[in-house]
């Protein structure tokens, strides 16, 4: 359906969203695939199936919910003449209310990510959402605590740590290595200059299929531009972070894992970068991001200004982590069990066990570049301390860790 604020069945379906998106519930709706017994899925049932965003990602992004998923439901703002009451919406809220989707793709630009992934868990739906996880770094934790107050599966849409060094993570998560002496120096591809935005553009009409409003939703309403629209959206801080924010979810998902990076976030980030513009994602050259253990990840662009040189990249092994132990240390590590495999969201849907790129999880990885580009954007060195998830004594920058949504959209 179109979305229309004047419709009274619409503002009572704004009501429970709006108001109890990442507030505590008293009950917890259970899709039909749960009732089967023993919490697992029939595997003569298909599961109901929609996509939210039918962009470049969509389609991709909706196959990762594994075989067995019936499309019945599709969502986008750009495609108001297509809306209808049976197969087609533009409106989210509308598609989560339908009691035969049971897993939903979302694919939205990521200022939409955290809304849509905390109301479908709310409505009892299973979620796997596309990178970047989020816009900033409150919305990950409520997305994380949606996760364990509804009890629902959820996974970011990339699949790097499946491939990681389970033994190189038991040392990291046997909680034996005090001290990491060694600097990771995360180079790749970052599109940071391709996915710059725009700071001087004339204003357009809003092409008449689109709902502007929308598409903008808890982001401001700034006057409609094509630059802003489409994958050059991620160039405005209004919807996205940039190429970093684009593209670091995929290069640092495994590292995260192996490393156990995933289970806590930096304390310090020290920035290379130009004075960046308030709307207009722009360059940066790189940023030194250091644990409470001494580990430090280096974010390097090799886009602007001199590359990271202040400390030789030393990558280190399975073995080399393990020759960081006592030797008594490595006898009470060989008698602990390793890490099990990870579980992809189509297995971990049957089973209701947590997908590898759970929220908890994949929330850490996001907060490593969402620090970076705070600390680009507020241009100096910041502290962050991982139990409060707030910067230390710097309250501008704070601000950016939980930001303000427009009107009438909030976290809770």
């Amino acid at each position: 359906m179109p979305h229309d604020a004047n419709r009274p069945d619409r503002n009572v379906s704004r009501r429970r969203f709006l108001a109890g998106a990442a507030a505590a519930a008293t009950f917890s709706i259970v899709p039909r695939h749960t009732v089967a017994g023993a919490q697992e899925t029939p595997p003569s049932e298909t599961l109901g199936g929609a996509l939210i965003g039918c962009g470049g990602r969509g389609e991709g992004t909706f196959r990762g919910l594994g075989r067995g998923v019936k499309r019945l439901a599709s969502c986008d703002v750009k495609y108001k003449d297509r809306a209808d009451s049976k197969t087609f919406y533009t409106d989210f809220r509308d598609v989560l209310e339908r009691k035969d989707i049971d897993v939903v793709a979302i694919a939205t630009p990521p200022g939409w990510h955290a809304l849509i992934s905390i109301a479908a868990m709310e409505a009892g739906k299973d979620v796997l959402c596309e990178k970047p996880m989020t816009r900033f770094i409150a919305e990950g934790r409520a997305v994380a605590d949606a996760e364990r107050r509804y009890g629902r599966i959820y996974q970011i849409g990339t699949y790097g740590r499946f491939g990681g060094n389970r033994g190189m993570r038991k040392v990291f998560e046997s909680g034996l290595l005090d001290k990491v002496d060694t600097v990771i120096i995360q180079r790749g591809d970052k599109k940071v200059k391709q996915w710059s935005g725009q700071v001087r553009y004339d204003i357009r009409d809003v092409p008449k299929n689109l709902d502007w409003d929308m598409y903008c939703g808890p982001a401001p309403l700034r006057p409609f531009h094509p630059h802003r629209f489409g994958g050059s959206h991620r160039g405005y801080w209004d919807y996205e972070g940039g190429g970093l924010a684009d593209m670091a979810h995929h290069q640092l998902d495994r590292l995260a894992y192996e490393y156990g990076r995933d289970m806590t976030a930096p304390v310090e980030v020290t920035p290379h970068a130009p004075p960046q513009h308030p709307e207009a994602v722009g360059l940066w050259s790189w940023c030194e991001l250091k644990y409470a253990d001494g580990f430090t990840l280096v974010l390097d662009s090799g886009e602007w200004g001199q590359p990271y040189d202040r400390l030789r990249d030393r990558h280190i092994s399975e073995a080399d982590v393990r020759g960081m132990l006592s030797e008594a240390d490595r006898r009470k590590l060989d008698a602990m069990p390793d890490p099990p495999p990870l579980v992809r969201f189509d297995e971990a849907v049957r089973t209701r066990r947590p997908a590898g790129g759970n929220a908890d999880a994949s929330h850490r990885v996001a907060a490593i570049y969402h620090l970076a580009n705070i600390a680009f954007r507020v241009g100096r060195a910041i502290r962050f301390d991982p139990k409060t998830e707030k910067i230390i004594d710097d309250e501008f920058a704070n601000r950016l860790v939980n930001q303000p949504m427009r009107a009438p959209w909030r976290l809770g």
